[in-house]
């Protein structure tokens, strides 16, 4: 992110950006809040498809280790709130969604990227996860396959 934000990723050692998001009840939240302690912000395209409800589901699983951890996970897409609201009463997750809308979100963290499928390019949210501690990146995951993941994070961030 050394640029700017614009197209790079977030990389370790570089610290949370400040940016305007949503809360799934539609309040605004600023991602600098997230800076203190230990906090786990993954970005997923879309809510309620597959690999995306996977992805929430494993780390609601996970909810009461990350949390004796003392680790805040929140999951972030371009969705907006009432859908991460319908979206977690429909699953019963308690991992907290933000919602960014804007883009500004995935601006900053570099997770708005240029993607194919069948020949056809377009712009979409990269799935990846960042673990911060005090506010500073300390892992990126990038290009994340959900299988296994959330206990993958999980299992580096408690032995940090």
């Amino acid at each position: 992110m050394g640029d700017g934000g614009k197209g790079t990723m977030m990389i370790e050692g570089e610290h949370m950006p400040a940016v305007q998001v949503a809360t799934a009840d539609g309040a605004a939240f600023d991602t600098a809040a997230l800076g203190t302690g230990r906090t786990v912000v993954y970005f997923y395209p879309k809510d309620d498809t597959s690999g995306c409800t996977r992805e929430a589901l494993d780390f609601t699983a996970l909810a009461a280790d990350f949390a004796a951890a003392g680790i805040r996970v929140v999951g972030v897409s371009k969705d907006p709130p009432r859908a991460h609201a319908k979206f977690s009463a429909k699953h019963d997750l308690s991992v907290e969604l933000l919602s960014d809308e804007s883009g500004a979100a995935c601006d900053a963290f570099g997770v708005w990227v240029e993607k194919s499928m069948y020949g056809k390019t377009y712009m979409g949210i990269e799935r990846a996860t960042f673990l911060f501690v005090d506010g500073v990146c300390t892992r990126a995951w990038r290009k994340v396959k959900v299988p296994g993941h959330a206990q993958a994070v999980l299992d580096h961030a408690t032995a940090a």
